[in-house]
């Protein structure tokens, strides 16, 4: 668990052998999410950052939640996908809330489903209400996962694992594709995918489009208007709220003062940061993390 003044940060594991259950995938409900938390000491409410995904649908009722700093309010029909690392908590109550939650793995799914989907690039979109029709759909194939998770045990193990890969496959294709995340590139864009990619591993080095433009052979312009049909902000947007966000993960998750902070994220000076900082949030650093999440 991880400190920040008063705050505390619960760093989920995955607890992979447990007896009775399969490797990899689990699924529940909101009653028993909050028996699960109870039995493993966990706050229900709390912030926690797990090692997993973590996929929410709602069917009846409403969850209000914060995903990596944003306030989301999820109504029925609406899903949220947390990804290994992301930060998220609960804010309301979720007593008398019909839904499910699955758990899985990073590398349960196979190379191919996990390419296809963005599982590993965060493009989706946290919450989406599925349009008519799509959501019974969606619902349907998660109803079988649930069944044959409950039926785990019946089958030789092996072959009941591939049938909830399988399932679970078809569940985050059906979401990436509503999303319009979907990897092919006539969708995000062969660009954006190389430009989200390389941000994802320079953020802390550059901030400037047109650093990643020389680097991956395109024009400023292109990285722009790709960025913008994506992801619908541009290119130079999309760096700063990433570097913007692993700032805020850094001043909630550790206890580095502001300015070693902005060095790490590459910027030439404490007074630079706190500018942008101030700039994005409208707080400095150390009034960000005196307030809290």
């Amino acid at each position: 668990m991880v400190r920040n003044g008063q705050h505390a940060i619960a760093a989920l594991p995955y607890r992979a052998h447990v007896v009775g259950v399969p490797r990899g995938v689990k699924v529940n409900d909101f009653p028993g999410l909050l028996t699960r938390a109870a039995g493993h000491g966990v706050d229900p409410y709390g912030l926690k950052r797990p090692e997993f995904h973590v996929l929410v649908a709602v069917r009846t009722g409403t969850v209000r939640c914060s995903l990596d700093f944003t306030d989301h309010e999820l109504a029925p029909g609406d899903w949220l996908w947390v990804r290994p690392g992301q930060v998220y908590r609960y804010n309301s109550g979720l007593d008398g809330v019909e839904g499910r939650i699955v758990l899985f793995l990073p590398g349960f799914l196979d190379g191919a489903t996990a390419e296809v989907a963005g599982v590993d690039r965060g493009a989706w979109q946290p919450t989406s209400v599925p349009a008519e029709g799509e959501g019974d759909t969606l619902w349907q194939v998660l109803g079988l996962l649930e069944r044959e998770y409950a039926r785990w045990g019946e089958r030789p193990s092996e072959t009941q694992l591939e049938v909830l890969r399988h399932l679970l496959a078809v569940l985050v294709l059906r979401l990436a594709a509503l999303r319009g995340t979907h990897g092919e590139p006539n969708v995000a864009g062969d660009a954006f995918l190389r430009f989200q990619t390389a941000v994802e591993q320079g953020f802390a080095r550059t901030h400037r489009v047109e650093d990643y433009a020389a680097q991956l052979g395109y024009s400023v312009r292109t990285l722009t208007r790709a960025t913008q049909t994506a992801v619908g902000c541009g290119a130079k947007r999309f760096i700063d709220d990433r570097v913007l966000l692993e700032a805020k993960r850094l001043l909630v998750h550790t206890d580095l003062p502001a300015a070693s902070i902005g060095q790490r994220l590459g910027f030439p000076g404490a007074t630079v940061f706190t500018k942008f900082f101030r700039q994005r949030t409208e707080q400095t650093p150390t009034e960000f993390r005196a307030g809290g999440v």
